[in-house]
């Protein structure tokens, strides 16, 4: 199994590149090619349009080269299950969330994985003071954590502030 993440960061002539191979690659498979290849991305690669420096229009990205099977989206955690998430850290560390800091991580991400999981990151790992396990992880720590995420234009919101400005998704959120 050969897994990609970010694979939606490529663009022009590297995705197209990395199409191409992993087109020509499949007819070798599993002797001398991966049996299985996951692309992570923010988007569906029958999304992509990729602008090629040789080709004159846009080329479609699952379609063009065939190699797609299916698409896979994972689902935003439930209250109960971003709580779980959360206490596993207290279990494997002994440092607490606050009733209070699981309730904000819940009302800050809806259970949206990409954010839990940065959010909670940034607040253990990255504050100091959440560094400092014998003190519990606060609301005002979530806030701090998630302040901070937001004067740093971490990658995956900047995608979603571009995103925002597509005249197809901005209908949708309109």
């Amino acid at each position: 199994v050969l897994l990609l993440d970010e694979v939606d960061a490529l663009i022009g002539d590297t995705l197209l590149s990395l199409l191409r191979q992993l087109r020509a690659g499949y007819p070798q498979r599993p002797t001398a090619f991966p049996q299985t290849v996951i692309l992570c991305g923010v988007r569906d690669l029958r999304d992509y349009r990729i602008h090629a420096s040789s080709e004159r229009e846009a080329i479609t990205g699952g379609s063009a080269f065939n190699i797609k099977a299916e698409s896979l989206r994972l689902g935003d955690f439930s209250a109960a299950e971003t709580r779980t998430l959360l206490l596993e850290h207290t279990a494997e560390t002994g440092q607490i969330f606050t009733p209070e800091a699981l309730d904000r991580v819940w009302e800050l991400t809806q259970g949206q994985p990409w954010l839990v999981n940065a959010l909670a990151y940034r607040a253990c790992f990255k504050l100091p003071a959440g560094r400092d396990r014998a003190q519990p992880i606060t609301a005002a720590l979530i806030d701090q954590a998630k302040e901070a995420m937001i004067v740093e234009r971490v990658t995956h919101l900047d995608q979603l502030a571009h995103k925002l400005q597509e005249p197809r998704v901005r209908r949708v959120i309109e």
